[in-house]
């Protein structure tokens, strides 16, 4: 899901101050139109916080339906006002982008009655104030109390000024659009929030480095920057000089080095862009301020550098849908006119716009292809962000393997943006993309699904003819070293540019020591390559010997993994490369191993991990349930929690950490069993009693 990241991606989160448990009833209006007649609606919804935690709360929410029968489904929306995150939901589907939340009917509540109530619950996280929030819609409309007739239309007007009727001259948007392909994001540096490009840890943006990123193959680079610390007051908001050279050198750097450019105004998006339903006047005033100044300051630059209006918008406090909507398209609307006026190489310049939260849902493609087709600008490009199916993307919810769920999300995900604009000849950038598990450790997701998962998307990407561009915040490339952290997972990337590359079922295999070793057989993934046969180092092992192939059922015979396994020590024995004729090869890593021990421990919720003897092998996942047979921990809809944040594996110190996040949802004096999934097809139960901050761990 790509609004469930939150902001907590590429920002620090945000602070707020302390709540208690409060009950709010708010009652909505709202009216459905057919022709002239107007249909009775209101509802009245009970939002409680019924615990809170350091860093963690549980909330209930009612919605009552005091008008008409709603039949097929409803949506509540609501903005939390101190940056607090759902984690988890039951009952609905929940989910956010930003501090806007969105709870959808599941499958067995889409009807409510007249007076009828549907109930859902969630946990989530806060930092500093657990501020309740101040106002719902449901299925688009405010909540205020009565159930009568529909009020007036969303306030935002219509753009004052029209657009233009006959498109500006210009060259080919798709073909400028394929020639971006592939990009990278130079992430948390221009856009740190703080007072420069360094406040996030990142160094000072070097020639060198932007050198370096053109090497590696990119030919467009997306260049963030949040602007809010640098602006002076009403009514000008002159943006600080030396900033605003700083952002043109870097520009300058890039363009001379051969990139197409984008920036845009980032962070902005939920600082203060976010309060235009409350604010509107002042928040255009603003905006509408930043891109007049830009528009001059970058009026004669290359063609190749590229205008994004905002990143991620989202806003707080409106009546739903239909006002997000109206907003939207008033920023994007105004950008466009700004820019277009202001003349020179603005007059064609490529200008990006995104959807609401950049997401690809239905909904949110339709009212940005509005915008498209009431400006009927050739020269515009649609935008969106796209990091995976959530729970794979962040290891939640048994989420272990890049499955046929997740390859749907994507492959709806990138068919609606093409039906809805390339189809029409309208450009797409995806202008950012990666794992949400990234933020905690490119370890989160396993090597083998993460090689699939981007495999996939680089060659989906590309039959949809979408550009993308990786989001990068210095995890992947170093910024001064130039190296990529994880050098096979590019050139995965790389290959999948331009090419297919043969998968396989799994980059494990695994033999027992206490056993006898045994032929494994593991499925191949061609991809539409033909498979060429195996490789050790340089010794190319031979077929029918050593492996044989049946279908895409490839067997390693026995006598050819005795021989590999050596020794048997624990750990990888031996890598193999399954070759295909195209694509970069599929690496095995040959393992021995034994069922893992795990030890008795104390400790206290701040601090608690637990001794394990690995012993080759790796974990996958791990569940906690109660002795009722209940799910414990964070995200207590599913049994399985999320990898890294409840649960953090030490190869190297010989542990398993249980985080403060996961006691801090453990109920006291209450044995938790926890069952460890390893990649082998081991499991391994372990319990743990939570007593006030003490916690003592046994074997199961």
């Amino acid at each position: 899901m790509i609004g469930l990241r939150g902001s907590a991606r590429r920002t620090r989160r945000r602070a707020g101050a302390l709540a208690g448990v409060v009950t709010m009833l708010l009652a909505g209006v709202a009216v459905l139109v057919a022709g002239t007649a107007q249909a009775a609606a209101g509802c009245t919804v009970t939002y409680a916080v019924s615990n809170q935690w350091q860093g963690g709360f549980g909330a209930n929410v009612n919605v009552t339906n005091l008008g008409d029968p709603i039949r097929g489904g409803w949506r509540l929306t609501w903005t939390f006002p101190s940056g607090q995150r759902v984690t988890q939901a039951w009952n609905a589907t929940v989910t956010a982008s930003g501090s806007n939340v969105t709870a959808a009917n599941v499958g067995y509540n889409a009807d409510i009655a007249t007076n009828a109530t549907v109930s859902f619950g969630f946990n989530g996280t806060w930092s500093g104030t657990n501020t309740d929030p101040a106002s719902f819609a449901l299925n688009g409309v405010a909540c205020t109390g009565g159930v009568g007739p529909t009020t007036a239309p969303p306030t935002t007007p219509p753009p004052t000024t029209p657009p233009p009727t006959t498109p500006p001259p210009s060259g080919d948007a798709m073909a400028a659009v394929a020639a971006m392909q592939p990009g990278w994001n130079l992430g948390n540096s221009l856009d740190a929030v703080g007072p420069d490009e360094t406040a996030w840890g990142n160094p000072r943006i070097t020639e060198a480095l932007l050198d370096n990123v053109r090497a590696q193959g990119f030919r467009s680079i997306r260049i963030p920057v949040t602007w809010s610390a640098h602006l002076g007051g009403a009514p000008g908001y002159a943006i600080e000089a030396a900033y605003l050279n700083r952002v043109k050198e870097v520009v300058d750097w890039a363009l001379a080095d051969g990139f197409y450019v984008m920036i845009n105004i980032h962070h902005d998006s939920w600082q203060w862009i976010n309060t235009m339903p409350t604010d509107r006047a002042g928040v255009l005033a603003k905006y509408n301020a930043i891109w007049t100044q830009l528009s001059t300051a970058f009026r004669a630059s290359s063609s190749k550098l590229v205008f994004e209006s905002v990143n991620e918008p989202q806003f707080t406090g409106s009546s739903g849908d239909a006002q997000n909507a109206a907003l939207l398209n008033e920023l994007n609307t105004s950008f466009h006119r700004i820019v277009r006026g202001s003349g020179g190489n603005n007059a064609t310049r490529l200008l990006v716009l995104p959807t609401l939260h950049t997401s690809s849902d239905q909904a949110r493609v339709d009212e940005l292809a509005a915008t498209f087709t009431a400006l009927n600008d050739r020269n515009l490009i649609a935008t969106v962000h796209y990091y995976g199916y959530w729970p794979f993307s962040v290891n939640v919810a048994g989420g272990t393997h890049f499955d046929a769920t997740a390859q749907k999300d994507l492959t709806d995900s990138f068919d609606r943006v093409h039906s809805a604009f390339v189809a029409r000849g309208i450009p797409v950038i995806v202008g950012e993309y990666g794992l949400l598990g990234f933020d905690s450790s490119t370890g989160t997701i396993e090597q083998g699904e993460k090689l699939k998962f981007f495999e996939y998307f680089g060659w989906y990407a590309r039959t949809k003819k979408l550009t993308t561009m990786l989001w990068d915040n210095g995890q992947h490339l170093g910024r001064t070293s130039f190296q990529w952290s994880d050098p096979e997972l590019i050139a995965q990337i790389r290959s999948s540019w331009t090419t297919r590359s043969g998968t396989a079922s799994t980059d494990l295999v695994f033999s027992a020591r206490a056993g006898a070793v045994t032929a494994r057989t593991i499925t191949l993934n061609p991809n539409g390559t033909t498979f060429q046969g195996l490789r050790h180092g340089s010794t190319d092992l031979a077929q029918g010997t050593d492996y044989t192939v049946s279908g895409n059922q490839l067997t390693l015979t026995a006598a050819a993994l005795t021989r590999l396994h050596g020794n048997r020590a624990y750990g990888v024995n031996a890598t193999l490369h399954a070759r295909f004729s195209a694509g970069v090869p599929w690496r095995i890593d040959v393992r021995t191993h034994d069922r893992p021990i795990l030890s008795d421990a104390t400790g206290t919720t701040a601090s608690f991990a637990i001794p394990t003897q690995f012993r080759g092998d790796q974990l996958a996942t791990m569940e906690a349930r109660y002795a009722d047979g209940s799910n414990a921990g964070p995200h207590n809809w599913t049994s399985y929690k999320e990898f890294d944040r409840a649960f953090k594996p030490d190869y190297a110190g010989n542990s398993i950490a249980l985080t403060p996040a996961f006691f801090a949802e453990v109920n006291d004096n209450s044995p938790v069993t926890l069952t460890f999934h390893f990649w082998s097809g081991e499991r391994v139960t372990y319990k743990v009693t939570r007593s006030g901050t003490a916690v003592t761990g046994a074997t199961a």
